[in-house]
């Protein structure tokens, strides 16, 4: 593991490509482990350059589907069915606390993020 503080976009890309590798680690693993500091660090320097506030919970969905280069298709473990996918990401479905849930412990999305009124 060489983990480094993320510094610029650049650095924030590694972060993220590394994290791809890691992302399903099981837990206990030294994988596990670095994808935890991976995601805090990923975090940090987020809210310190691209700070969100309150958002709409749609758009920080579409957010890190944009950072993570998601496709509707990958989302559906973590929201359901493609139509149940598609609803949501076109307003016409609002997110239940286990899609929340999920979407948090998956993507990472902060709660207050998912939980805002839109």
């Amino acid at each position: 593991m060489n983990i480094k503080p993320i510094r610029n976009d650049d650095d924030l890309q590694a972060a993220f490509k590394r994290l791809e590798v890691v992302y399903q680690a099981q837990d206990g693993t030294p994988e596990a482990d670095e994808m935890e500091i991976l995601v805090t660090l990923i975090e940090a320097y987020e809210n310190k350059y691209f700070p969100m506030g309150v958002v709409d919970p749609v758009e920080a969905i579409k957010f890190r589907m944009e950072q993570q280069g998601l496709t509707q298709k990958d989302l559906e473990p973590f929201i359901g069915t493609s139509g149940r996918v598609s609803e949501v990401l076109n307003h016409k479905r609002r997110l239940s606390l286990r899609m929340v849930k999920r979407l948090h412990d998956g993507l990472h999305i902060p709660y207050e993020s998912l939980l805002a009124a839109a």
